[in-house]
């Protein structure tokens, strides 16, 4: 079942299915369990910071999101896990970039909610500079992350989350 067709069947924004918590980590491609893998992380690095982004590419006939999970240790690194969903064609540029902004803030709900591990930031692949079209989704994307709790971070601020699931897209 592809996310927004969990999202229309009545899901709210700390659930997670199963069928969703299928990550990979970058370094290696290994398959891992998300919760079990946060579980590890939370007790081998409890001081990690969690940063959340996504993007989207459309190529062909599909869009594919990446959704990454930045765990970042200070002054020394980072890790990261990723969740790569292909799905039909989004030509619609508000939808397609919404659906980022959607998935991490239900990832990082899901996240604080039932793993109890607070998200630090997410991050969005849109640009402050009005010249780009991404900018036109920035105000309302920032808005509902705030309203959440959550630190929205945007380019041309330093993105980790955002660059790897950009270079996961291709």
């Amino acid at each position: 079942m592809g996310f927004f067709a969990l999202i229309f069947k009545g899901m709210n924004e700390t659930e997670y299915p199963p069928e969703l918590r299928n990550f990979r980590v970058m370094t290696s491609s290994r398959d891992i369990d998300l919760i079990h893998h946060i579980e590890l992380m939370r007790i081998k690095f409890p001081e990690a910071e969690i940063h959340i982004g996504c993007d989207s590419q459309n190529i062909g006939k599909r869009t594919i999101y990446v959704t990454a999970v930045v765990f970042r240790f200070q002054g020394n690194g980072a890790h990261v896990i990723y969740r790569k969903e292909k799905i039909p064609r989004i030509n619609d540029l508000w939808t397609k970039l919404w659906g980022e902004t959607e998935r991490s803030v239900m990832l990082a709900n899901f996240i604080h909610e039932n793993l109890g591990f607070r998200v630090k930031q997410i991050d969005l692949d849109y640009n402050s500079d009005p010249s780009y079209p991404s900018h036109k989704l920035l105000g309302a994307s920032e808005g509902y992350i705030k309203s959440l709790g959550y630190v929205p971070m945007a380019k041309p601020n330093l993105l980790m989350a955002v660059w790897a699931a950009n270079v996961l897209c291709h």
